[in-house]
């Protein structure tokens, strides 16, 4: 009997810590700290919120079917705006809006991929690219990282096989926040394109890279639609997260391939959430700018603290973006510990296991920390709480 292809990949790793919550009270002077997912939970500005409800009653179209591929004007204004940020040249032809940066990769790989075809996908990897792999019927290939948590462009070149038809890079990381050096990013391009690949590079989280001027020269490159498929978020740049708004830029053949998929999936992204994105990358640069800032002042409190664990052996792999990776101490699995942390510390956090194959040791002794809802003051009490936990 055949399986069908959700059984082929594992239960969504966010709602399977939500279980561990089931049953589970918190002390009153202890309450949860949750930093398993990497989602705004403030709502976005007011401006924004107003702008998207006088769409909501002003435009009649906001309210029908738009466009497969989305809004021109947001089109056209990412394609501007993306081109400045890389010091590159994009045409709006080469964007596509999609419901949701999850969505734009789904897409890229339906366009790309036939059953038993492969990609590349550095480990820790971000287990929603695995879990669309799994489910459509495309191999992983497991791309260790050194111990700085970078991928090395001659182990993948030595992993590429007849099957191979991408390699996906996520940068500022996730899970474990390390920003891809410029070079590196330009080594994995030269080395998709020599061998007639593709290069998925998912900046979702680009708003909050700790550095200036472009993350990498790929935009630079007046052929990179050959090789490059990039994907955006704006999700987390304007706290639109459940309106679900993310783009793909590739060459408008792929797009012409990709828009097949968005027709039957989703017909259009979320008019009213395309018309906020727009807003928002018209209006909040400088707000953005301050949300930018506000996440570098968190990551610098993550460095201060880090003493209060590094005495009890814990080391910090990895930080950027919204994510912090750590070592754990104890002899426990990651994925028994995440658990109990749950009961005994009331800290929900994802374990490393949820990051690399089942037959990958390495995720044991580590945990994400998703600090983007902690201020300061909340990181000093989450890092008090795991410097409290007994020897295991």
């Amino acid at each position: 009997m055949t399986r069908p292809r959700t059984a082929a990949t594992f239960s969504p790793p966010v709602m399977e810590a939500r279980r561990w919550l089931a049953g589970v009270t918190h002390p009153q002077d202890r309450p949860l700290i949750n930093v398993s997912q990497a989602a705004p939970v403030d709502p976005p500005p007011q401006g924004l919120r107003q702008a998207m409800a006088d769409t909501a009653l002003t435009r009649d179209d906001a309210h029908l079917y738009g466009p497969v591929l989305g809004l021109p004007e947001l089109r056209d204004e990412l394609a501007s705006r993306t081109a400045q940020h890389y010091a590159g040249t994009i045409s709006p032809a080469q964007v596509a809006i999609t419901s949701g940066c999850n969505q734009a990769f789904a897409a890229a790989i339906a366009a790309l991929c036939a059953d038993g075809d492969e990609v590349i996908l550095p480990t820790p990897w971000y287990f929603n690219h695995k879990m669309w792999l799994d489910m459509s019927g495309v191999g992983t290939v497991a791309l260790p990282t050194d111990t700085g948590l970078l991928p090395d462009p001659d182990h993948a070149a030595s992993l590429i096989t007849d099957k191979t038809r991408a390699i996906a890079l996520v940068t500022p990381n996730n899970p474990s926040g390390v920003e891809y050096p410029l070079d590196l990013v330009q080594a994995f391009f030269d080395l998709a394109r020599k061998n007639g690949l593709k290069l998925i590079v998912d900046e979702t989280y680009r708003d909050f890279d700790s550095r200036s001027g472009p993350p990498h020269g790929l935009f630079q490159d007046p052929d990179w639609h050959d090789t490059l498929i990039h994907l955006y978020s704006f999700s987390k740049a304007y706290r639109l997260t459940g309106h679900r708004v993310g783009a793909m830029i590739a060459s408008e053949e792929r797009l012409s391939e990709v828009e097949k998929f968005l027709d039957t999936v989703t017909i259009c992204p979320s008019q009213i959430g395309q018309h906020a994105a727009l807003w928002g990358m018209q209006n909040l640069k400088q707000w953005l700018a301050g949300e930018r800032d506000e996440i570098l002042a968190r990551r610098a409190a993550i460095t201060d603290n880090m003493p209060k664990l590094a005495a009890n052996g814990w080391q910090l792999l990895g930080l950027g973006g919204y994510f912090a990776y750590m070592q754990h101490p104890f002899a426990t699995s990651s994925a028994a510990l995440a658990p109990q942390l749950v009961k005994n510390a009331s800290v929900l956090t994802l374990p490393g296991t949820m990051f690399y194959p089942n037959n990958d040791p390495t995720g044991q002794k580590h945990l994400r920390i998703a600090f983007a809802n902690l201020d300061a003051a909340g990181i000093s009490t989450l890092f008090d709480r795991l410097a409290a936990l007994p020897p295991r």
